[in-house]
C-alpha cells in the first residue's frame, strides 16, 4: 500500500471531508457517493469531548449532524460488545483502544477501511507503530488516533516542600531513593490494584520485551518481565506506594490534595489532570520515566486508541462515518485542536513539529512539557498486541496483586502468569 504524502494543515483543512452528503465527487473511496445526514459516535472521558470538539467543526463545515455520546470506561466498552455481537444499535463511529484492537478486529463486526486509507493516501502520515493492533494481515480496521508516550507528572509543590529533586532521578532507584524523603503520609506514587497489568505493560515495553515470540509462545516470564515484577515489588516494599483503585474519586482526590507526589502515567493524562484537578494548575511537572539502569531506555508507550465504524450499517452511514474519523484523525488541525484542549496526543507524525509542542504551559509551571512527550513518541519500543492480549492482562494483575498482598516472589508471579495465559489459550510457553 502505501505510497505517502505528507499533508499541511491548510491543504487538510481544504480536502479533507468535504463530499457532498447528497453526491458528487467520491472523497471516501467507498461504494457509494452518498452520505447520511446523521450519525453517532461514542467516547469516553475527555476522548468524548475531544470528539465533540471535531464533530462540532465538521458539522459546521459540512452542513451534517455527528452527534457524540459520552459514556464511562467500562459502560461503553460492555455496551460496545453487546451491540457488535448481537450485530444492531451500535454506534457509526466509536473510539476503540489499541489494546483492545485485536480482540475486536476478530469479532469480525468492525468496517474494513483499508481501500479509504489507500485511497485517502494517509498511512505514513502516522506513527509506523500504530498499525499492527488495527490490522489483520494486510486489512486495516481503524484509524489511529492518539497514542500514550509515557512520563512521569510529578506534584512539583510536593517534590519541593520535601526536598525531592526531579533533575536527581534518571533510574527506578533513584525513583525509590528520592520517594524515601517524604513523609508517612504522602506517598511518592500509586500502585493501583485495578491496573497493575497496565503499569507492567508499560515498563515491559520500555525494556522492549514481547509478550508473545515471534511463533505465538506465551513469554510474559521471561527475564525482561521478572525484571519489571521485581522493580514493582521493590516500590511497593520500600513503602512509598498508595494502592488506591485508579480513577476513583479517592484516586483523584489524592492527586489534588498532594498526598500522591508522582503519577506515571502517558501524555493524555494531561487532559484529564486539567479537566479533573484544575485547580492544581501550576503545581505539575513532567520528566522521562526512570530507566532501569544509568544511560537506560527511558521512553514507553501506556494506552492509544483509535476511530473505528461497527460493519452493521448502510454504506451511507459508513461513507459519513468515514468522512468524520477522517476529518478528526488524519487532519493536522484537528489533532492539534484536541490536544491543545484536552491533551491527546497525536498518532498522526506529521503534527510534530507545530509550535504547540514547545508552547511553556501554566498547568506544568511554565515547562514546555510537551517537548518530553514529541521526544519519546519519537523513541517508543514496538510492542506485538494479539487477541489474547486480555489474557495476558488478566492474569499479569491477578498475580501481581498476590504478589503484593501475599508472599508470592516475583519470579512465582509471572511464572503463574505465564501458566495461565498458556492454559486458557493453548499456547506454548516460550
Amino acid at each position: 500500500m502505501k505510497g505517502t504524502a505528507a499533508l499541511g494543515a491548510a491543504a487538510l483543512a481544504g480536502c479533507i471531508g468535504t463530499g457532498d452528503p447528497e453526491g458528487g465527487d467520491d472523497e471516501t473511496g467507498t461504494e457509494s457517493d452518498e452520505m447520511a445526514d446523521e450519525i453517532a459516535g461514542w467516547g469516553w472521558d475527555v476522548a468524548a469531548r475531544s470528539l465533540e470538539l471535531t464533530a462540532d467543526e465538521y458539522n459546521d463545515e459540512h452542513d451534517a449532524a455527528v452527534e457524540i455520546e459520552e459514556f464511562g470506561r467500562e459502560a461503553m466498552k460492555e455496551d460496545l460488545q453487546t451491540r457488535l455481537a448481537s450485530g444492531s444499535g451500535a454506534p457509526e463511529v466509536s473510539m476503540l483502544e489499541m489494546i483492545d484492537g485485536p480482540s475486536y478486529i476478530d469479532t469480525g463486526a468492525v468496517l474494513d477501511i483499508t481501500d479509504q486509507i489507500e485511497e485517502a493516501d494517509v498511512y505514513d502520515d502516522f506513527v509506523p507503530g500504530v498499525w499492527e493492533s488495527l490490522s489483520d494481515g494486510d486489512d486495516i480496521y481503524a484509524l489511529p488516533w492518539d497514542i500514550g508516550p509515557t512520563a512521569v507528572f510529578y506534584r512539583r509543590d510536593v517534590y519541593d516542600e520535601h526536598g525531592l529533586d526531579a533533575d536527581e532521578i534518571e533510574t527506578w532507584d533513584d525513583f525509590i531513593e528520592q520517594g524515601e524523603q517524604l513523609p508517612d503520609d504522602v506517598y511518592m506514587l500509586n500502585l493501583p490494584e485495578n491496573d497493575l497489568d497496565g503499569f507492567w505493560r508499560f515498563q515491559f515495553r520500555q525494556l522492549e520485551g514481547e509478550p508473545f515470540t515471534e511463533d505465538g509462545a506465551v513469554n510474559i516470564h521471561s527475564e525482561t518481565s521478572l525484571q519489571v515484577a521485581q522493580n514493582i515489588k521493590d516500590l511497593h516494599d520500600a513503602g512509598i506506594a498508595s494502592n488506591l483503585e485508579g480513577w476513583s474519586s479517592a484516586w483523584f482526590g489524592a492527586y489534588g490534595d498532594g498526598e500522591i507526589a508522582s503519577l506515571p502515567s502517558a501524555a493524555w493524562m494531561e487532559g484529564t489532570l486539567r479537566a479533573e484537578l484544575p485547580e492544581t494548575e501550576g503545581d505539575w511537572g513532567v520528566y522521562k520515566i526512570p530507566a532501569f539502569e544509568s544511560g537506560g531506555a527511558r521512553a514507553s508507550n501506556w494506552g492509544g486508541s483509535s476511530l473505528m465504524i461497527p460493519d452493521q450499517h448502510e454504506s451511507a452511514e459508513n461513507n459519513r462515518a468515514w468522512d468524520y474519523i477522517r476529518w478528526t484523525a488524519a487532519n493536522e488541525e484537528m489533532q492539534l485542536l484536541m490536544y491543545d484542549e484536552y491533551g491527546l496526543f497525536p498518532a498522526l507524525e506529521t503534527t510534530f513539529d507545530a509550535d504547540i509542542f514547545s508552547e511553556e504551559l501554566e498547568f506544568f509551571g511554565g515547562q514546555p512539557a510537551r517537548e518530553i512527550f514529541a521526544e519519546v513518541a519519537e523513541e517508543i519500543p514496538s510492542y506485538r498486541f494479539t487477541g489474547d492480549t486480555p489474557e495476558v492482562s488478566q492474569a499479569i494483575n491477578d498475580e501481581f496483586q498476590r504478589m503484593l498482598r501475599d508472599d508470592q516472589t516475583p519470579e512465582e508471579a509471572v511464572e503463574a502468569a505465564a501458566e495461565t495465559v498458556a492454559d486458557n489459550t493453548g499456547r506454548d510457553l516460550a
